[in-house]
């Protein structure tokens, strides 16, 4: 059993897709599949079940996978002793973000990080805020940035910046020739939201919550898992939705959105780490760098 299979076989179960993980990994299908072959083959246990394009873990799998993140939590961490010793010359971190951060507010630090620190290797894992704050606690990800407030006992949360929630409609919703909305009107309208588990999603019940309005008193189209799904459904349909103002900036630049004139509230951006894990260089470095920025 070596490390590789290890690292390969930890990808496949997030992914729970052989495809999906062999181009997270920058490997081919078939090595991807060997690879899970030969460690079935070698223990004689079936790590895998084939559900039509898609692959589920077994039983053994599952028990399998917390050893195996286990195992490779501890090289990583070796690693990283050797690393330190060489300053910021070289090692990696990994990184989750939820979507809105990840597509649009991290990117620019970590360019710049990146140029600063170019022996320093970035992965960047893009997942929502509840998805993150587990990774966070299962140590799978160096650092996680989500949107919103999170609880966590093992977790170290810190704020690092923000956006705030906008209400948008297409060009051709009756919303769009009206400058100001009331809150009872919110009910009367279809929405296109994203899934339950995102931060944006969170925010918004929350805002309702404050008119006195219940996410069930609306009338919900779609659940989308991405802003950009949810930005170009909005804009080609008949329906509103609450989004950050990061996400729609180009488009209500270029007028194929309409932001609704109502109050909505702004949103922290939070850094969280396991409390246990060591601070890192790279990760010290990185926390620098963007609060300067």
């Amino acid at each position: 059993m070596t490390l590789e299979q290890l690292r390969i076989f930890v990808a496949v179960a997030e992914k729970e897709h052989v495809t999906m993980a062999s181009r997270e990994l920058h490997l081919t299908q078939s090595a991807t599949s060997a690879a899970i072959a030969a460690l079935e083959m070698r223990y004689d246990v079936k790590l895998f079940d084939r559900i039509g394009r898609r692959i589920a873990l077994t039983n053994p799998g599952r028990a399998f996978l917390s050893e195996a993140r286990a195992v490779l939590a501890r090289a990583k961490a070796a690693e990283l002793t050797l690393n330190e010793m060489a300053g910021l010359k070289r090692g990696s971190l990994t990184i989750g973000a939820s979507q809105t951060i990840g597509n649009y507010w991290l990117p620019p630090r970590i360019q710049k990080f990146q140029e600063l620190y170019p022996g320093i290797k970035l992965q960047l894992r893009i997942m929502n805020t509840e998805l993150v704050a587990a990774a966070a606690t299962e140590g799978a990800i160096d650092l996680g940035f989500v949107e919103g407030q999170i609880e966590g006992s093992t977790l170290t949360i810190t704020k690092i910046g923000g956006d705030f929630l906008v209400i948008v409609v297409g060009i051709k919703h009756p919303w769009a020739k009206q400058r100001k909305i009331t809150p009872r009107l919110l009910t009367k309208t279809s929405w296109i939201l994203r899934e339950p588990g995102s931060g944006t999603r969170s925010m918004f019940d929350a805002a309702l919550a404050q008119r006195g309005i219940r996410l069930s008193d609306l009338t919900i189209k779609l659940e989308l898992p991405s802003n950009e799904a949810v930005r170009m459904a909005v804009e080609n349909g008949g329906s509103a939705t609450a989004i950050s103002n990061l996400v729609v900036a180009s488009s209500l630049t270029a007028g194929t959105l309409h932001q609704v004139q109502i109050d909505m509230p702004k949103r922290s951006f939070f850094l969280v780490r396991h409390k246990e894990r060591y601070v890192s260089r790279a990760e010290k470095a990185l926390f620098d760098l963007i609060e300067t920025q």
